[in-house]
């Protein structure tokens, strides 16, 4: 995902990540769990 712009909700246990192209439009929405979370993050690119 080139130029993405991912915005997480923090909580105890799950996580809301949302992603969004650079003029705004929806890529994704995902509930992950703190594990999911971790790998999820660590797959994007720099």
């Amino acid at each position: 995902m080139k130029d993405t712009m991912i915005g997480v909700h923090l909580a105890k246990r799950v996580f809301q990540v949302h992603g969004a192209s650079m003029t705004g439009h929806v890529m994704f929405r995902k509930k992950l769990r703190r594990e999911q979370f971790r790998r999820f993050m660590s797959d994007q690119p720099a």
